[in-house]
């Protein structure tokens, strides 16, 4: 594969932003963008514009923030919520305040997924083995 040299103009405050990203982990500034391009660019064009940044933003998270965020996971009440609505839904016809709160719960679901999936290429973009499913429990 190829590299692609680009100039990027990037107004003061993105640029400061990155920079103390990039001085937090130890990195350089270049590393820090390049993962942060190719971290948003597949994912972004199904999502909204605030899971867009929160995505974007995964890439200056330190190491320990980004297991965190591989981590996560729905409460064990919205989950319950869910899996209720969905039965109730299977079973006979639900209030349109019903639907529209298993919308948002659903939501909530692909957008955790989502996060998680990105803090785990970001992991592995900086070398840690995430082959073992166990190391993303959720911490108790």
């Amino acid at each position: 594969m190829g590299v692609q040299s680009i100039t990027l103009n990037l107004p003061e405050a993105i640029f400061e932003q990155i920079r103390r990203a990039a001085e937090k982990m130890k990195r350089p500034i270049s590393d820090v963008l390049r993962e942060a391009v190719a971290a948003a660019a597949p994912v972004m064009d199904g999502a909204s514009s605030d899971m867009r940044a929160a995505l974007a933003h995964l890439a200056y998270l330190n190491d320990a923030a980004l297991w965190q965020a591989a981590r996560a996971t729905m409460t064990a009440e919205q989950r319950e919520r869910l899996q209720h609505l969905h039965d109730k839904h299977q079973r006979e016809k639900v209030t349109g305040e019903e639907q529209t709160e298993e919308q948002a719960l659903l939501e909530l679901y692909r957008d955790t997924l989502l996060i998680r999936a990105q803090a785990t290429v970001l992991l592995k973009m900086r070398g840690y083995d995430v082959s073992d499913p166990s190391q993303f429990a959720p911490l108790q």
